[in-house]
């Protein structure tokens, strides 16, 4: 199976959409007004790229990611991985790990220091990140925030 990891674009959206639909089932789909909103703020975000995997024109995964300037290390930016999703179709055929190497190649392409990213509390999960040279290395800690009308 060939995968094509690629940067995401507007044609991609019902498909990014789809596939966080399936990473947040709990989620209330986004009125299409709003998603196009949104993936316009994200599409022109500096340093911000949501890369798809291609499987013969099929979105099958996707890793959003955001290069974050940095005044430590040598000035070397850290970059981040969030919504990382791969369509139950096409789970365990090697898209995540392309994805991930993709990932890491986004990251050193940008003179990036580190990726990192947090995960569920999956032991699955987990051992993907692992096998794809992410060690659990840090505890981390979120506090999520109370919603508020969204603003764009």
């Amino acid at each position: 199976m060939k995968i094509i990891v690629r940067p995401a674009v507007g044609a991609d959206l019902t498909s990014l959409m789809t596939l966080y639909g399936e990473l947040n089932p709990d989620d209330a789909p986004l009125p299409q007004e709003r998603a196009d909103a949104v993936w316009a703020t994200i599409s022109n975000q500096q340093g911000r790229t949501v890369l798809v995997a291609d499987v013969k024109g099929a979105v099958a995964g996707t890793a959003d990611c955001l290069v974050l300037p940095n005044l430590t290390r040598g000035g070397r930016a850290i970059l981040f991985v969030e919504n990382v999703v791969v369509g139950k179709a096409f789970q365990r055929r090697g898209v995540g790990s392309r994805l991930m190497e993709a990932v890491v190649q986004l990251g050193e392409s940008a003179g990036c220091y580190k990726v990192q990213l947090l995960s569920a509390d999956d032991e699955y999960v987990h051992r993907f990140y692992e096998s794809c040279g992410f060690p659990a290395r840090a505890e981390g800690f979120r506090r999520y925030i109370e919603r508020h009308d969204p603003m764009v």
